[in-house]
């Protein structure tokens, strides 16, 4: 719904427009976190920084991505982006496919110890500068 917005572990996201096919979101990462490493079955993202700088792994390659400049994360790749820096990073989230609904995540690894898709639990710390940069 457009105006939703969630408060999350690692910052918090709002929905700025939606319709058939495509939800659109204005995400922000506070400093020195990031968001689970997941996978999306029905939906592809793109990602386009308005401040900050998004340090994005998809799949096994690091992406840095900064103001003006974006990417993209199919369906069915895993992903996660996050902000190893001292200032809040603001991005644009354009989300394409089948569904987009907040449903459509497994989570493979998290630093806030979420519950992943299938019911399991997942354990570990907030990571520092070092291990988000390293690890993303």
């Amino acid at each position: 719904m457009i105006g939703e917005r969630e408060e999350r572990p690692w910052g918090s996201w709002e929905v700025l427009d939606e319709g058939e096919g495509f939800k659109v979101k204005r995400i922000i990462v506070e400093p020195r976190s990031r968001l689970s490493l997941q996978t999306h079955e029905h939906r592809s993202e793109q990602w386009a920084v308005v401040s900050g700088t998004a340090t994005c792994l998809i799949d096994d390659e690091v992406v840095v991505v900064r103001p003006g400049e974006q990417t993209t994360v199919d369906a069915g790749r895993m992903h996660r982006i996050a902000n190893a820096h001292d200032e809040v990073l603001v991005l644009i989230e354009v989300q394409m496919g089948a569904y987009c609904g907040e449903d459509d995540i497994v989570r493979l690894e998290d630093d806030y110890g979420r519950v992943a898709h299938l019911g399991t639990e997942l354990t570990g710390g907030l990571a520092g500068e070092t291990e988000i940069a390293a690890a993303v």
